[in-house]
């Protein structure tokens, strides 16, 4: 008899995809400016460290906050205690106004729309749980965060159908693509209940356009049964607040607000992005269905924020003179850091799609690869991994169709060490080393470009052996 339920023993998680792989051979080594200075540098973690001396200063202002207490007296029982799981509703109201902050007032959030929940990994698959059955489906446009590979699907047993997008129009969102997605849906007998978009995009680092929005808007305008889930854990990282657009605005801007339209529209948020925050679990849904938000709350007894987390970021946040610095010094921070990457990539050779948010950037490698296949991405990714010492994020385990791209993050180093990974890989470029793998490639290059490229071609990335790795590193 099988000890463990085919849940537990399945092999869906997605833990063993390139993109988790890369964390695992950083965590065996690494870098460390003193105790390591040769080991891994970490660039496949989109954490955000640039200003953590706001907050840590703001702490030492306010030291009543960070020790439970209200007036100088002791709360801490208080919020030892059991909590209801709907939340501190002073915590739910500062951070209404703080998305509204994020997004320079243009909308309102109402705090008895909110769900709290731990994290927005929790709050994305919770609104699967409420919004669609086993074996239902989600389309996303690609490239996609790979961990969503595991958040929408481990568990509920929700489907995930790309929405193709590509580099000839800067992976935006057509209404072609989105039209081919839903039908292959149907071809494969899937009942499609929504859309899911990350704004601004992970890994791409763009913010959605209007147009790219009405396009989304016009099709779950026709389609009755289909919602739209906006995840907006980055709202916070466009470098020019005028820039990102949230589907709440759309909502008022072209006057949904008394349509159908209005309760099949959801936000997912967080402050691991913002705030640089990750630790503290703090994650949200927000929708304007009566229904959602009700089922959202009883589920979040799973996976409730603490009271002592609550009360200390409704201290934070609701600090308007200290938000409004933070959001623009971060954006201000943002932007100077993700140039730095981009110049610096630039005096190598190697391009970025251009971006206004993020902490990451979205790598074009393509010339690097000895043949145009995911199996040369791999070898390209392998090669920096181990020789080169950094962790990146090839583009196959974000699901881009198009071999070469890479997620490279910035935001969660010091500028030093960005420059270290930099001169590494021009020294790895320099020395010439792809052009010697381009010469043995070549054969094999000419028989890849016989074969038929379809989608499930990138699907063996996801399940990577290291078993050759010494024979690598020798």
């Amino acid at each position: 008899m099988d000890l463990l339920s085919r849940k537990a023993t399945c092999n869906s998680h997605g833990q063993d995809s390139s993109y988790f792989l890369g964390w695992e051979e950083y965590e065996k080594n690494p870098h460390d400016v003193v105790k390591n200075p040769h080991g891994i540098i970490q660039m496949g973690l989109a954490e955000n460290q640039l200003c953590f001396d706001l907050l840590e200063s703001w702490l030492i202002q306010n030291p009543d906050a960070a020790s439970f207490k209200r007036d100088g007296q002791s709360i801490f029982r208080e919020l030892a205690l059991f909590q209801d799981y709907h939340g501190l509703s002073s915590f739910k109201k500062a951070l209404a106004d703080f998305m509204s902050e994020n997004r320079q007032t243009r909308v309102s959030f109402d705090s008895n729309n909110l769900v709290l929940t731990a994290g927005a990994t929790s709050a994305n698959e919770t609104l699967m749980f409420c919004l669609a059955n086993p074996g239902d489906a989600f389309l996303l446009p690609t490239p996609y965060y790979p961990g969503f590979d595991r958040d929408l699907k481990w568990r509920t047993g929700v489907e995930i159908v790309p929405i193709q997008c590509t580099s000839s129009n800067g992976f935006h969102i057509t209404k072609l693509a989105l039209e081919e997605a839903y039908e292959q849906a149907k071809k494969l007998n899937l009942n499609v209940k929504g859309v899911l978009i990350t704004n601004p995009s992970n890994p791409l680092g763009t913010t959605t356009t209007q147009t790219e929005l009405n396009i989304l808007f016009e099709f779950i305008s026709k389609n009755k049964n289909i919602h739209l889930v906006s995840d907006e854990i980055y709202s916070g990282t466009a470098f020019s607040s005028s820039e990102f657009i949230s589907v709440m605005e759309i909502l008022k801007t072209n006057q949904l607000e008394n349509t159908d339209v209005f309760k099949r529209v959801h936000i997912v948020y967080s402050l691991s992005k913002d705030l640089g925050l990750p630790g503290f679990r703090v994650g949200a849904i927000y929708s304007n269905d009566k229904d959602v938000i009700s089922a959202a709350t009883k589920m979040s007894s799973f996976g409730l924020v603490s009271s002592q987390t609550q009360y200390l970021l409704s201290s934070l946040l609701s600090d308007k003179k200290f938000t409004k610095n933070y959001l623009r010094e971060n954006q201000r921070r943002l932007k100077n850091r993700q140039r730095m990457l981009v110049t610096g990539l630039e005096a190598i050779g190697i391009g970025c799609l251009k971006s206004n948010a993020g902490l990451f950037c979205w790598v074009d490698m393509r010339h690097l690869l000895s043949s145009k296949t995911f199996e040369a991405e791999m070898d390209l990714w392998k090669k920096i991994v181990y020789e080169v010492k950094l962790n990146i994020s090839p583009g196959s385990s974000c699901h881009c169709e198009e071999p070469g791209w890479f997620r490279v993050c910035f935001a969660n180093m010091s500028e030093e060490t960005l420059k270290l990974a930099l001169k590494r890989l021009k020294k790895f470029v320099d020395n010439g080393t792809l052009s010697r793998s381009c010469q043995v490639g070549e054969s094999q290059s000419l028989k890849s470009s016989r074969k038929k490229t379809t989608t499930t071609v990138s699907n063996w990335v996801f399940r990577l052996s290291f078993h050759d790795r010494d024979a690598e590193e020798r």
